[in-house]
């Protein structure tokens, strides 16, 4: 009976994650298609079919809103503990090991994804291009989606799948969070990218009770990402061999000095991430 309690508070955390994105969704599109006087009955044909695609900047908007109502929500219904607990540990060598952590995962995972053949459409790497060089576009995707996707998928998910499984088996119910986390992103690419950094973001939360270290780590991949869409020409289309001026070479050393990041980050957190007694 409790491991189907549990399966159940786990859909429910998705599902309600996933509507909240929906319904902000249509709501925004519909708002910016009336504004722009077309007919209710072709915003419902639409919604219906699919086709109700909003701008870049109905895209922020989406976000910010699903974002903060996700936040709210998991929080004031307690799906998501709220507690300075962590913080009282005063971790912050172990925040740093994390920052390090998350800029070598970088090269390795954007290397990852090259080798997963995937077209975006075009319209939605375009939508993708335009959100990453809108400065608001930074509030959504660099501040409120970490905080709110680790709200859902450690501090709620991952939270109530850990009590299916002793300690030993802890990897299991990660592993299923990460998995998770991967889906909801919608395409391959992603769903690789975001299941690997998703195992690094369970084991930060399972070795801490906290959802503060995923967040540093979602906040410095996200910023990263951002931070470079503004300043490489159409670096959504670029490839780690076009960064690095066509050089294969630059690639593996790249790729040789993010490891000289992670595997340091990786054992010091083992020895730093800890319970609070």
């Amino acid at each position: 009976m409790r491991h189907i309690r549990t399966i159940l508070e786990v859909l429910l955390y998705v599902m309600v994650f996933l509507t909240i994105q929906l319904f902000v969704t249509y709501l925004v599109g519909g708002i910016q298609l009336y504004i722009d006087d077309v007919s209710l009955h072709d915003i419902a044909a639409r919604a219906a079919n699919g086709t109700m695609m909003p701008d870049a900047t109905g895209m922020i908007i989406i976000s910010v809103v699903s974002s903060v109502l996700t936040l709210l929500l998991f929080l004031l219904l307690h799906w998501t503990p709220a507690t300075r607990d962590y913080l009282l540990t005063r971790p912050w060598t172990a925040m740093a090991w994390v920052v390090i952590l998350a800029l070598g995962t970088i090269i390795p995972s954007t290397w990852l994804s090259e080798q997963i053949p995937y077209d975006m459409p075009a319209e939605m790497e375009a939508l993708l291009a335009d959100m990453m060089r809108n400065r608001w576009g930074y509030l959504a995707i660099g501040i409120l989606a970490p905080l709110a996707e680790e709200a859902v998928f450690r501090g709620a998910v991952l939270r109530v799948l850990l009590r299916l499984f002793d300690k030993k088996w802890h990897w299991i119910a990660i592993a299923i969070s990460a998995i998770l986390f991967g889906l909801v992103h919608g395409n391959v690419q992603q769903f690789v990218h975001a299941t690997l950094i998703g195992l690094i973001l369970g084991w930060m939360y399972y070795r801490t009770d906290s959802i503060l270290p995923g967040v540093l780590f979602h906040w410095v991949n996200n910023s990263a990402a951002y931070v470079i869409s503004n300043l490489i020409p159409n670096a959504e289309q670029a490839r780690l061999i076009d960064i690095f001026g066509g050089e294969q070479r630059s690639v593996w050393l790249a790729l040789l000095f993010s490891l000289c990041l992670m595997l340091p980050a990786l054992f010091q957190l083992f020895l730093r991430l800890k319970k609070k007694d």
